[in-house]
């Protein structure tokens, strides 16, 4: 049965670890599961993305770089989401429109009626069933963020991890509100614990959602 499945959260909150060790669960029990992530999941997408995440890219307007999200989503949204859950498959995604409302809404305060809109008109209507946030204090998840962009090669997507702390706590605080104001689709997960920890909590919550208990 279809499901879409979404992880949000602060930057190093461990959401992209966390999504493969259930996407790998899933995929023994035998559920059909597609992974992707936002910005980017095709190549048009990773093309804006590119645009968005690269530090040397500073002078970027939020108004701008809220735009080029919604772009980067319609073309995600058409290619990749729609047409797996289409077939049947759970997907499951790095970060979708909560992220764009906790990082340009609270982060960014740009007007959050504006941001809806857009977030309605990139999607097609498309919402998450489950949205699991992955929360943490943001000392814990920048220190995290750092150690990985400075271990891995190829491009610094570092623009974010370089803002401000206030920027990050408003990020933090906005996700919070968002979870608190849909309780049903959000559940909280304690990303400061351990990677075992924290994956067995997901896994109850998600297969409760999936057999439609939770």
């Amino acid at each position: 049965m279809a499901c879409f499945i979404t992880f949000e959260g602060i930057e190093g909150c461990g959401k992209t670890t966390q999504m493969k060790i259930l996407a790998k669960r899933l995929e023994t029990l035998g559920t059909g599961v597609t992974t992707t992530r936002e910005p980017g999941g095709c190549t048009i997408a990773d093309k804006i993305r590119g645009i968005l995440l690269d530090a040397e890219n500073s002078a970027l307007v939020p108004l701008a770089e809220l735009l080029l999200y919604a772009a980067a989503r319609a073309q995600h949204v058409a290619e990749v989401v729609t047409p797996a859950l289409a077939a049947g498959r759970v997907v499951l995604c790095d970060r979708f429109t909560d992220a764009t409302l906790a990082y340009q809404g609270y982060g960014r305060e740009l007007d959050r009626k504006t941001i809806d809109r857009l977030n309605e008109l990139a999607t097609a209507g498309i919402r998450p069933d489950l949205t699991v946030l992955l929360d943490c204090p943001i000392e814990v998840g920048l220190e995290r963020a750092m150690t990985r962009i400075n271990s891995t090669d190829g491009a610094r997507e570092e623009r974010f991890e370089l803002e401000a702390r206030e920027f990050h706590r408003r990020v933090r605080d906005g996700y919070l509100q968002l979870a608190a104001r849909e309780p049903k689709r959000f559940v909280v997960i304690n990303g400061a614990a351990g990677v075992e920890e924290t994956a067995a909590a997901i896994e109850t919550a998600v297969l409760a959602r999936l057999s439609g208990r939770g």
